[in-house]
């Protein structure tokens, strides 16, 4: 039977072991299940996602769950890029693992078992070292971390610090909000507003009634900017204005507006 490793929060391990592994996972074409690692002869290739997977924040550190499975049982085995093509493949668990096994370079790669892993499958669970493989991508030591909006971790340690030190020439950091609003009330230029409202849609939180006259200008992508501005904050008064531009004369603007509420399942962002 092939073992294979899963890493979870140490305040998880009790319910595990009572329980078994939650089948909470998303893996390629929307299934449901548990993601682990072969057991290699490399401590390190086989504990290769504790970093990455504690950059995401952990609730007392990372422990091994040790799982054995049937050699026939049927999982998905494949680098975690072809996840999001959906190119990985379905094999018997213990092809999964002499696939793997046989790699130059297993790093990045991943087994997702599509279904939750029964207590009676649990081998055993203990602590791992917290400092082992890789984090953001393999071989990524040395290269210059991304911070554009969608790479970056915001919160993560370090993160406003490496942001401020290389700065996105469209991500940021963004200008102090008083310099974006005198922006804003000294032109009716429709770039100089747009691109104000892009450094303003950075925000989790932002000065909502300083941007409402926005509503009226006469240019419908400003308007249609502003709606995927407060989208994303949850200052009070959101969804009052979502509802005025919900009624724009502009079919862009209507249908940005349709579009956030599709996205956040119709909240009412106050």
């Amino acid at each position: 039977m092939p073992s294979f490793v899963h890493l979870a929060s140490t305040a998880d391990a009790p319910r595990i072991r009572r329980s078994g592994l939650r089948a909470v996972s998303h893996g390629q074409g929307g299934a449901r299940g548990v993601y682990c690692f072969p057991v290699l002869p490399s401590y390190t290739l086989t504990h290769q996602w504790l970093r990455e997977l504690a950059r995401f924040g952990t609730r007392g550190g990372l422990v091994a769950v040790q799982v054995r499975l049937p050699d026939d049982e049927r999982v998905l085995v494949g680098h975690y890029r072809d996840r999001h093509r959906e190119a990985q493949a379905t094999v018997p668990a213990a092809e999964a693992v002499r696939r793997i096994a046989a790699l130059d370079d297993p790093r990045g790669w991943e087994v997702f078992v599509p279904r939750p892993v029964r207590p009676r499958e649990l081998h055993r669970i203990r602590t791992a070292p917290q400092v082992v493989g890789w984090r953001y991508r393999p071989d990524a030591h040395g290269t210059r971390p991304c911070t554009c909006f969608g790479c970056r971790l915001r919160g993560g340690y370090g993160s406003r610090r490496l942001s401020e030190r290389h700065p996105h020439p469209l991500d940021g950091p963004p200008p102090p909000t008083p310099v974006l609003l005198a922006r804003i009330a000294a032109t009716e230029d429709p770039g100089v507003l747009r691109e104000s409202l892009h450094w303003l849609g950075l925000r989790r939180r932002g000065p909502l009634l300083q941007l409402a006259p926005l509503a009226d200008h006469p240019d419908p992508a400003v308007r249609e900017d502003l709606v995927w501005t407060v989208a994303r904050w949850s200052t009070p008064g959101v969804a009052a204005l979502l509802d005025r531009l919900a009624a724009d004369p502009h079919p862009d603007v209507r249908a940005a507006v349709a579009a956030v509420r599709e996205a956040d399942g119709d909240g009412d962002g106050d």
